[in-house]
């Protein structure tokens, strides 16, 4: 709950004049929120009393002075202190044990409640459903029926906001999350039940009709639309859970949201909620395959191979069981990451031009994106040639298809080939334009891998005062993200290089200080330091003690797997 503002005192000598009471922080935001209700409100000789006695009824509680002050729209303000007097007087006498503050904002809640309409009542009580808010369509959709009709929803809305009950924000309707619990508690179990369940297919489809790992335009807008509906779809998929018939929904929706858990960075998220909806539909079937693949998938990036080999063997026996070419086709491909993970470059390479070739023969052209991205990012240590030529095909082909969201993992991947290229400054231009997009968007895989990879290029350059902050911002972001680049089989061998030849230029003290210096930046902060000024001019080619355009040898993918808790700056 929020702090209590300041409110007038009762006693001798606490300053009783206009002056001096309209100066505590309570009494300015009634007066504030009064005038918006009743314009032309303003303190003066005959309403001071009132005012100083009502904010301190209300104990300076900024919501409950909010719900009050827009009741003067339909009574005075002596009947409004009367009345709330009268509630909190019965309040206190049915919960005596109840802290004051609590009682009195229990008693404004009830209060403001009992004065609205009965389906303004019943829409507060299912708005309270949703802790991120709901549009009208969203409204419309869950809350109505039931004793609300459909084109009654918009007055209810309006109602409410005019109440100070609901907050429009944009097209969006929130409620503060004191009052959004007090409705859930005003549900019948029976309705409650019936809510939820539509609250849960409507969110399912929701996630499902907004996939992000889809060419199309919209996707930028999908992307942020379930970064805004996210808190929503939890409680979904906490529903679902709830009931075993609507397990196989709860992971049908986790599943169909593998792409934006892997964009947000969530990767343990994902799986938790995958891990949930696998243990409750243990029988073979879709559902639970596709279910096993976007595990398996997370659980690569997080160094979790034993756990991505065994969902990605059922998966991959489900899917050839079932001759399902396009679910095989998934399967080969995240088959080929797994190969470059292990070390088994020229296995892996093979693997994703399968996949590859079987998704152009069925014209699947997310297929085909996903491929060409896992050829450019994850072949380019070792065939660094034939990863910029899936790149270039990559990027050509989200541009076309105006994917902006995908269109900066190419930029990512086709910079990581151009630099095991030596192609330097084209690199960076690519890997800045990936930082800028993906840090305005909060796209953290992506951003995380572009701060690791301009700090190689800043080390390049011999800034490794640079090359060492950077590391440390992107440290930050490989936490939060719940992996680690020795973990990612193209990141392992530069990091590791560009970390040592860091320290060894700045000497231990001075690269751990500013690693840390980098690792405490924050997303946007690291993003503007990431992408600000020209590079020092340097001789072409030269990239620290290798020759540019060499091809890298990393026999077992240069991998390492570190040490719990470690980072470069010990």
């Amino acid at each position: 709950m929020v702090a209590p503002l300041s409110t007038p005192g009762s006693g001798p000598g606490c300053g009783h004049t206009v002056k001096e009471i309209g100066r505590h922080d309570s009494v300015r935001l009634f007066v504030e929120r009064a005038a918006g209700a009743v314009p032309g409100f303003r303190l003066n000789a005959r309403n001071v009393a009132p005012v100083a006695q009502l904010v301190r009824r209300l104990e300076g509680i900024p919501l409950a002075i909010e719900l009050a002050a827009v009741r003067l729209r339909s009574m005075p303000l002596e009947r409004l202190a009367r009345e709330l007097e009268e509630r909190f007087d019965v309040l206190v006498a049915r919960t005596p044990t109840a802290l004051p503050r609590h009682q009195t904002m229990r008693a404004t809640m009830e209060w403001s409640f009992r004065l609205c309409s009965a389906g303004e009542r019943r829409l507060w009580a299912r708005l309270g459903l949703f802790p991120s808010g709901a549009d009208l369509e969203t409204a419309e959709a869950v809350c109505s029926g039931d004793g609300i009709d459909r084109l009654d929803v918009l007055d209810h809305l309006t109602g409410l906001v005019d109440k100070s009950v609901l907050v429009r924000d944009g097209s969006r309707y929130r409620m503060p999350e004191a009052l959004r619990a007090y409705g859930c508690e005003q549900l019948p179990p029976p309705e409650e039940r019936r809510l939820r369940r539509r609250y849960a297919e409507h969110y399912r489809d929701l996630v499902k009709e907004h996939r992000i790992d889809r060419m199309v335009p919209e996707q930028l807008d999908r992307y942020l639309l379930l970064q805004r509906e996210l808190p929503n779809i939890r409680v979904a998929l906490e529903t679902c859970l709830s009931e075993p018939a609507l397990a196989p929904m709860e992971l049908e929706a986790a599943a169909a949201m593998w792409c934006f858990w892997l964009l947000a960075g969530s990767f343990s998220e994902g799986r938790y909620w995958l891990g949930r909806g696998l243990e409750r539909v243990p029988e073979a079937g879709r559902c639970r395959a596709v279910g096993l693949w976007a595990d398996s998938l997370l659980a690569q990036r997080q160094g979790q191979t034993a756990a991505a080999t065994r969902g990605l063997e059922e998966f991959l026996a489900f899917a050839r069981g079932e001759g399902d070419e396009s679910l095989v086709a998934q399967g080969i491909r995240c088959s080929s990451v797994a190969a470059f993970f292990a070390g088994d470059a020229r296995r892996g390479l093979a693997l994703v031009r399968e996949a590859l070739a079987l998704h152009e023969a069925m014209g699947d052209v997310d297929g085909i994106m996903f491929s060409l991205y896992v050829g450019a990012a994850y072949g380019s240590t070792e065939y660094p040639r034939q990863a910029s030529e899936f790149g270039e095909r990559l990027l050509a082909l989200c541009e076309s298809r105006r994917a902006l969201v995908f269109r900066a993992y190419a930029q990512l991947a086709l910079g990581v080939a151009h630099w095991n290229l030596g192609d330097l400054r084209r690199a960076e231009a690519l890997l800045t334009a990936a930082t800028e997009f993906t840090g305005r968007i909060n796209d953290r895989w992506c951003l995380t891998q572009c701060l690791e990879v301009l700090a190689w290029l800043a080390g390049a350059r011999d800034e490794h005062d640079r090359a060492a902050e950077l590391l440390g911002a992107a440290h930050a972001m490989w936490q939060v993200v719940g992996t680690s680049p020795e973990w990612i089989s193209y990141h392992a061998t530069w990091h590791e290089r560009c970390t040592e030849q860091a320290r060894a230029a700045l000497g231990r003290s001075a690269f751990a200080t500013a690693f840390r210096q980098g690792s405490r930046l924050g997303p946007q902060h690291a993003v503007a330091y990431a992408v600000s000024g020209a590079p020092r001019e340097r001789s072409p080619g030269r990239r620290g003690g290798r020759s540019s355009g060499a091809p890298v040898t990393t026999g077992a993918g240069g991998r390492r797997r570190p040490r719990s808790g470690t980072s470069p700056a010990g």
